[in-house]
């Protein structure tokens, strides 16, 4: 079993984004199994720039969504995944300097709180509105 599980209570109802939450998640576990087995650290930031790159893909999909649904929140909702992005900028570069040990934790509470915070909180809200407008 991973460091984090995507489960059926995540889903947002809209295929697509649920399959890019499940990749997400599958990305997390990478990074964090490759802490835990003591990977070096070019290999640990290659994971974690391949995460970002994914996140930002998924945002784009997931805007272009709330977009074409005429969600409410989108705008909001776009903030929410630049600070995501900005913070994860700012943890990528302490990960290259920081002591190990710190930066790891650090990392990966940030990354399995937001993610469980922003897709079952956020996410959750838009999955109505994007059903309602033939969105699955």
């Amino acid at each position: 079993m991973g460091f984090m599980t995507w489960t059926e209570d995540m889903s947002v109802g809209v295929f697509v984004l649920d399959n890019d939450h499940k990749k997400l998640i599958g990305i997390i576990n990478q990074l964090h199994f490759g802490i835990m087995a003591g990977h070096k650290r070019e290999i640990l930031a290659a994971v974690l720039d391949h995460l970002v790159d994914y996140a930002k893909s998924h945002f784009a999909r997931e805007e272009a969504l709330l977009l074409r649904a005429k969600y409410p929140d989108s705008a909001e909702h776009k903030l929410d995944h630049e600070r995501f992005v900005n913070e994860i900028a700012l943890l990528r570069e302490r990960f290259k300097s920081a002591p190990a040990a710190e930066i790891d934790q650090e990392l990966m509470e940030f990354l399995s709180n937001w993610i469980v915070m922003h897709v079952q909180v956020s996410d959750k809200l838009y999955g109505p509105r994007l059903n309602a407008r033939g969105i699955y």
